[in-house]
């Protein structure tokens, strides 16, 4: 059963709830470095139970009923007060938001001031159909000195996260709302009550909130796009690996002539929240377009000026391209040639199609080239120009690979790789 917590705003400083609704509260699996600390009322709070200690989010029916469930999660584009906090069931392609709250439990104020006070959430890394999210607070002089809560992410298909960058803030009244680095999904991020300073001293009007943003996103296992650029003229450089090209701009589609030369780039990302190895990058050209020989360049981290391939089957068997680790990035480019194999007069699209093999499942995407030929009492182009080229690919070929590199991040973008 899904259990919910909701922001009572009406709430004195210090003070007992009178006649609040509280939403009822189910144990979850939060914890501490004392390895489960006191709940408290705020009847006990006010008649001074802790005396001179400081603790954390100890109060059993608090602004948000149990403070022991600390950390929850909503829909981001839901502006209600309600926020799940033990289980969500997510959508694919949605981004939620993860609240983790903050309440020095100590009725003295500035008395007893919370020292470097940081806030960190852990963030799974894995592909599955739920995942934990934990939220850790923290403070030096606070009995105990390390709490935790959790809330758990499912759908009803694999998925991952995805923590979206810049998107952690720390809110409450004095500040309003202000950014946190993303150490806060790492090492963990200072909070404070006037500033970032890691202080924060007890009662109501000096809590907050600490929220960061995920993305859901579906184990699809790579990304490929495909583009394609004219190729004015290029020259082999025999002193250098590689090739010169004419124009530098990429795109979804290029017209040229017959005998013209194009250039393929076929953009490889990993989505998986995992190493992939032994990627498979396939081309399959249509039957007016020729593949030029010692034109496959493969880019990459390790490649950042690019490397040249020579085995020549990037359009047959295709080419191991190597591991890559989650986000890992490679751009493979070859030049075709515009060919006259029994082309049909007036206008035609040529359509390439490059596909990306991990684990046994394809990926694919297409880039199209424009042509015509000119014959005798050429015919009026149809309003829909005929297509040529495969309308499936098949699964790439499992052969010995050109080059095999284990990628970090390598940041670049495809249409304006040089």
């Amino acid at each position: 059963m899904n259990k919910v917590y909701k922001t009572i705003l009406s709430v004195a400083a210090c003070a007992i709830v009178a006649g609040a609704t509280v939403a009822p509260q189910y144990v979850n699996a939060w914890g501490d470095s004392m390895h489960g600390r006191p709940s408290y009322t705020l009847e006990q709070i006010d008649a001074g139970v802790l005396g001179d200690t400081i603790t954390f989010n100890s109060i059993s029916n608090g602004k948000i009923g149990n403070e022991k469930n600390f950390v929850g999660a909503k829909l981001t584009s839901d502006t209600g007060t309600i926020w799940n906090a033990n289980e969500i069931k997510v959508a694919m392609d949605e981004t939620y938001t993860i609240r983790l709250y903050v309440h020095n439990n100590s009725p003295k104020g500035m008395d007893r001031i919370a020292e470097n006070v940081t806030a960190s959430f852990s963030l799974p890394t894995s592909v599955a159909t739920e995942h934990t999210i934990v939220g850790y607070l923290d403070s030096s002089n606070a009995t105990p000195t390390k709490y935790w809560d959790e809330v758990k992410l499912t759908a009803d298909q694999d998925f991952y996260i995805e923590y979206i960058d810049g998107s952690a803030k720390y809110s409450n009244a004095k500040m309003g709302t202000v950014s946190l680095p993303n150490e806060v999904i790492t090492s963990g991020a200072l909070l404070g009550y006037d500033k970032l300073d890691g202080k924060i001293p007890g009662c109501y009007q000096y809590d907050g909130a600490v929220t960061i943003q995920v993305k859901i996103h579906p184990s699809v296992s790579s990304k490929v796009s495909k583009t394609v650029r004219n190729v004015t003229e290029y020259t082999m450089d025999t002193g250098k690996t590689g090739y010169t090209a004419g124009d530098n701009n990429f795109a979804e589609t290029t017209d040229a002539k017959i005998g013209e030369f194009v250039e393929f780039q076929i953009e490889y990302r990993n989505l998986l929240a995992e190493t992939a190895k032994n990627v498979m990058i396939r081309d399959v050209l249509p039957k007016n377009m020729e593949y030029v020989e010692n034109t496959t360049m493969l880019y990459n981290s390790n490649y950042q000026q690019g490397v040249l391939l020579n085995d020549n089957t990037v359009t047959t068997t295709g080419i191991n391209i190597g591991d890559y680790t989650t986000n890992g990035l490679a751009y493979v480019r070859f030049v075709a040639k515009v060919v006259d194999k029994e082309l049909g007069c007036g206008a035609t699209v040529l359509v390439n199609w490059a596909s990306a093999t991990v684990n046994g499942k394809v990926v694919k995407d297409d880039a199209r080239v424009n042509t015509s030929k000119t014959c005798e009492d050429t015919p009026t182009p149809p309003e829909d120009l005929p297509i040529t080229g495969p309308t499936e690919v098949a699964g790439a070929a499992l052969g010995a690979g050109a080059v095999t590199t284990a990628l970090g991040y390598f940041i670049a973008s495809r249409k304006k790789l040089m």
